[in-house]
């Protein structure tokens, strides 16, 4: 039996929500816990609402054979927030889940898990007492203490977030279509809190600044410049600290940066996020990863793949009876 609170009105059983999330990328070297883009990853939560007191989980693809198909996953924790939220209970649910974002990778796998569960429980409601988008984004970023993924995930494009108090804010701005974004992603995973666990608790004035600076030039280089996406992307806050606990992706940021492309360590890694400017040189790109972990770190497993910017976010599918 699931946790419910009895004395709040049920959800209506027999109806069934498909909600197809995009994976994310954080930072983007000096966009510290503010910068966030969605990419052509994309994860599918598909859940329907049964009259029978049960829970049934049916889950493939990244991550099916290590989590869990019980309420103390993810997806059904963050459901069940939102109907506490919402106001309304479940009588019982069958929750279907496609994984293809990877895992522990800083492509935003827990961010997109908790987007869709909290999307599909808002959609389950009656129309007319449904939440936007924006009461689902102060949900996620609770959940997931930060909003740089979730934002992304739910809008779409390029996401500049950031926190007043306990309120959270997103505006996204489009990127320009000369940006290719590649993510080579090796067979090791490193937490988000392990990474965080190496950042210094202060820097100097003079790395603010110049970080400040860099920020600020992302943005105009991913909006209207890509020509500066190499300058816009160097980061002065914390890749630098985390580099020890990914060696591989550090030396890999380090010789594609040298190579003169805009490569960083995407969301705590140790996925590298390369930003390239066209199709020829995303070729390039791809050709001189081929070479290098070839040459450099044979024993490591690199999936690479080029992607696009996803600009729909969030997209749900709602079947009611």
């Amino acid at each position: 039996m699931l946790p419910q609170t009895a004395q709040l009105p049920a959800i209506q059983a027999g109806q069934q929500v498909t909600v197809r999330v995009p994976a994310t990328s954080a930072n983007l070297g000096p966009g510290y816990d503010s910068l966030g883009l969605a990419l052509t990853l994309h994860d599918t939560l598909t859940v329907e609402s049964l009259d029978s007191d049960e829970l049934v989980f049916e889950l493939s693809g990244e991550g099916a054979d290590s989590l869990p198909r019980d309420a103390s996953h993810l997806v059904v924790r963050a459901m069940n927030a939102a109907f506490g939220r919402l106001g309304y209970r479940h009588t019982g649910l069958k929750i279907t889940a496609e994984n293809v974002a990877p895992h522990g990778r800083g492509l935003g796998s827990s961010a997109s898990a908790v987007v869709a569960a909290v999307t599909a429980a808002n959609a389950l409601l009656p129309a007319g007492e449904q939440q936007d988008r924006n009461w689902i984004l102060q949900l996620t970023s609770e959940l997931e203490g930060h909003p740089d993924n979730v934002a992304p995930a739910i809008y779409g494009g390029l996401a500049l977030s950031w926190q007043d108090s306990d309120q959270y804010s997103s505006t996204c701005a489009t990127v320009d279509a000369a940006v290719v974004p590649i993510v080579a992603v090796p067979d090791f995973e490193l937490s988000t809190e392990a990474a965080r666990a190496l950042l210094p608790a202060s820097i100097g004035h003079h790395a603010a600044a110049m970080n400040s600076g860099r920020a600020a030039l992302l943005i105009h280089a991913l909006t209207q410049k890509p020509e500066f996406l190499l300058a816009g992307t160097e980061d002065f806050l914390h890749q630098s600290y985390r580099a020890e606990a990914m060696r591989p992706s550090a030396a890999l940021i380090r010789a594609l940066r040298a190579a003169g492309h805009a490569a960083v360590v995407s969301g705590a890694g140790p996925t590298v996020l390369v930003l390239a400017n066209g199709e020829a040189e995303a070729a390039a790109v791809l050709e001189f990863i081929a070479s290098f972990t070839e040459a450099n770190t044979p024993d490591i497993n690199w999936r690479v793949m080029k992607l696009a910017v996803d600009v729909e976010g969030a997209k749900v599918g709602v079947h009611r009876r």
